[in-house]
């Protein structure tokens, strides 16, 4: 028999599974920023931010990350970003744990932007 979950995110031995992070690539993300329904939370540190970022992000530094310190996007997709996706991943970890609704990050983070030569603003 396989191991398949019920309704309310537990599998058949009443385990929960943690929620799983959203993956945004560089194309999709650029695609909704275009449309503007996207805003983008970096959480690299501030020197990191100067030196370049996604056109119109805003910095939030994982340092001194709180979920409750996230703009309101109001009815936009919040995504995080950072180098390489693992610090927005601990960010979104953080708003798991405080029921934020922010569950999306850019997969690769800016250095996956940069790969596919996406706007850098400095």
């Amino acid at each position: 028999m396989r191991n398949r979950e019920n309704q309310r995110g537990t599998d058949m031995f009443g385990f929960s599974r943690k929620p799983a992070h959203r993956d945004v690539s560089p194309v999709e993300l650029q695609a909704l920023l275009r449309e503007g329904t996207a805003i983008v939370v970096d959480v690299r540190e501030p020197d990191e931010f100067s030196a370049g970022h996604i056109p119109g992000a805003r910095n939030l530094p994982l340092s001194r990350f709180n979920p409750a310190a996230l703009p309101d996007a109001g009815g936009k997709t919040l995504i995080l970003s950072c180098a390489g996706g693992k610090r927005s991943a601990m960010a979104l970890d953080r708003c798991a744990a405080s029921k934020s609704s922010a569950d999306s990050h850019l997969a690769g983070g800016f250095g996956a932007w940069t790969s596919a030569g996406l706007p850098v603003e400095k």
